[in-house]
């Protein structure tokens, strides 16, 4: 957890809350699960178990590192070191029973033994808890704070082990189970088993003035320098000054439409040289992401994530956004034949680049060997970001008249945290278009396009990153996300049904519109919202169950993908709106030729990583260890 975007307790609760207590229920509400029958299978309550220690260790987990410390050795008057405050569990005999009785009744859901084995794990934390974890407080007391009053209870290890057997990062990461449920159960257990690197049973409150100088106690150290800022900053009360939000004006509709820019009119007319794409390398399923949840992942399956987005996979890549983007851009000049003294412009659209200078344009610029363009820069239009760039290069090429290249690019895989529709939805991934001016006598081949922003607050600022409210990782916010795109796709059908077919042959523009290959947000979402909007199924293109939503890049490596699948075998009338984050929209409409596609890289062919077979997956103890390159989960 970032907190250094948290400014008091308050606000550090809240976060808890969300994260860990509304989602795990207490051992008060798993013993009335358990007499009111209402657990069908034997992970029903063992994710309820975990859940719940998750909830218990929420703040070690979040603020601090456990430490044994011999009672003698421990510092009295040092400020960055704590000793938990405790009260005694209660009915936690009875709770504990009541699970140890329950469970061995239960049917399995996937497979008794592998259930059964990570109940143990489980178990052994559960049965030996000894703390009221309502109880529990995000500051702990110095020493010197619990000594104060002798009768405070704070935990005592009678038997310490410093060899006592804990999970190496590597087994966590390398844990398998042919149920990704089940696997994901097992890595949770490793982790909470880590949170008390001791046996166990030699655990018991005690009060501080009956501390022996051999005992050994719990002592807990800030986890990094930020949680002791945060500790610091509520300990004296000096929280940064609140700043009251401007008041957002109440949206008003523009005083008259916006046209659709007909290319066909410009002196300069371009057309599309090249499209190359950069699909990352890394494959992860939706199994991937179930066996990799975080303790606030909700209970979804694979089969559930596809129903909900359409997505079976979504790829993600090892390289630097930047070098996505070199990738892509050398792809599309090399199948042009178009060499940096030529090229006018680069401009890169993305909405995840992890620095400001230099900009990734002009860092192509650079690495492409182009001395001087006529411009180079960044635009950020989020998953609109392919029509904005195009509409740039097309007015940019009324000023060069040479290649503007034009490059989309996106790394979501080390932004998207834990929130769950970031984490099932988005991916890497890069693609390169080179506009250049067409020939004397030809004819262009972006024919319409049109650009549009804004709209309510709430549809403004319904995808966020950073946010500070998600550990300043990227945030979507659904229901608005989906008015937003709803009301951008009517507004730019209604568009193509008032613009004329360039052919003189159908009704309408929208009539001549031989495929739509819509941004990637969300097949289920955006089928739905064609649907309403009086198009069918047939008539959209989707590649977003192959390589998920990957913003700017979304198009373009879709439009690849298309003519991949055979669904482009010639000069082809397609329709490509985009819209998304801060309410941004676009559309081109573009008659795509197979010939200016690019060859797919290598990364085109990626699969996903190896993974163990059941007979070399790790066994369920503490010592257990593996060195499977299990990339897909340590990405996921």
């Amino acid at each position: 957890m970032d907190l250094s975007a948290l400014d008091s307790l308050d606000d550090l609760e809240a976060v808890i809350r969300r994260d860990f207590e509304d989602k795990s229920p207490s051992g008060t509400e798993i013993l009335a699960r358990i007499e009111q029958g209402s657990y069908a299978t034997k992970a029903d309550l063992l994710r309820d178990l975990a859940m719940n220690l998750f909830w218990t260790n929420r703040y070690a987990i979040t603020m601090y590192d456990k430490v044994l410390v011999r009672w003698s050795d421990v510092p009295r008057h040092r400020e960055d070191l704590y000793l938990p405050q405790l009260t005694p569990w209660e009915d936690g005999d009875r709770k504990v029973a009541a699970v140890r009785e329950a469970f061995p009744a239960l049917p399995a859901q996937w497979d008794a033994a592998v259930e059964d084995s990570i109940f143990e794990l489980v178990f052994d934390v559960f049965a030996h808890r000894r703390s009221h974890a309502t109880e529990l407080s995000a500051i702990k007391p110095t020493v010197a704070e619990i000594l104060e009053d002798p009768t405070h209870l704070t935990t005592r290890v009678t038997g310490y082990d410093p060899n006592y057997p804990v999970f190496s990062e590597a087994d966590i990461f390398d844990a398998h189970e042919e149920v990704a449920e089940l696997e994901s159960l097992r890595r949770w257990g490793m982790v909470l088993h880590n949170q008390y690197p001791w046996d166990r049973t030699k655990t018991e409150l005690a009060p501080v003035s009956q501390l022996r100088d051999d005992d050994f106690v719990v002592v807990f150290r800030p986890r990094d320098r930020e949680v002791q800022r945060f500790l610091r900053r509520v300990a004296t009360g000096r929280t940064r000054p609140a700043v009251p939000p401007v008041p957002a004006a109440e949206s008003t509709q523009p005083s008259r439409p916006y046209r659709p820019l007909d290319v066909r009119s410009l002196a300069v007319q371009p057309r599309i040289l090249s499209l190359s794409v950069e699909p990352g390398e890394v494959v992860c399923s939706n199994d991937d992401l179930v066996r990799n949840t975080a303790y606030n992942w909700s209970p979804m399956s694979a089969a559930s994530i596809v129903q909900k987005t359409g997505i079976e996979q979504r790829r993600y890549s090892m390289s630097r956004i930047e070098d996505l983007a070199l990738k892509a851009a050398r792809s599309a000049l090399d199948h042009a034949g178009v060499g940096p003294a030529d090229v006018g412009a680069v401009i890169v659209a993305t909405c995840t680049n992890d620095r400001l200078m230099p900009s990734i344009a002009t860092y192509l610029s650079g690495e492409l060997g182009i001395y001087q363009s006529h411009a180079s820069f960044d635009l950020i239009a989020a998953c609109a970001g392919m029509p904005y760039a195009m509409a740039e290069a097309t007015r940019l090429l009324q000023e060069v008249e040479r290649p503007v290249l034009v490059v989309c690019v996106e790394k979501f895989s080390d932004k998207i945290g834990n929130v769950r529709p970031s984490r099932m939805i988005f991916g890497d991934g890069g693609a390169a278009i080179l506009v250049g001016p067409t020939e004397a006598g030809g004819t262009t081949d972006i024919e319409f396009m049109d650009t549009y922003a804004s709209g309510p607050t709430s549809q403004v600022n319904s995808i966020i990153w950073p946010n500070p409210e998600f550990d300043n990782n990227l945030t979507v916010y659904g229901p608005e996300v989906k008015d937003l795109a709803g009301r951008y796709l009517a507004q730019m059908l209604d568009d193509l049904k008032d613009l004329p077919d360039p052919d003189g042959v159908a009704a309408t523009l929208l009539d001549s519109i031989e495929l739509i290959v819509p941004h990637q947000a969300n097949k289920t979402m955006v089928t739905d919202l064609a649907l309403k909007a009086g198009l069918t199924p047939e008539q959209l293109y989707f590649n977003i169950d192959r390589v998920g939503n990957t913003s700017s890049a979304s198009i373009p490596l879709a439009i690849h993908d298309a003519v991949q699948d055979g669904l482009i075998t010639r000069p082809t009338r397609v329709f490509a709106p985009g819209f998304g984050a801060g309410a941004v929209a676009g559309y081109a409409v573009m008659r795509i030729d197979p010939a200016v596609m690019a060859p797919r890289p290598d990364s085109a062919d990626a699969t996903h990583a190896e993974r163990p077979d059941a007979t070399t997956g790790p066994a369920a103890g503490p010592t257990a260890a593996t060195s499977v390159d299990n990339m897909a989960a340590a990405f996921a």
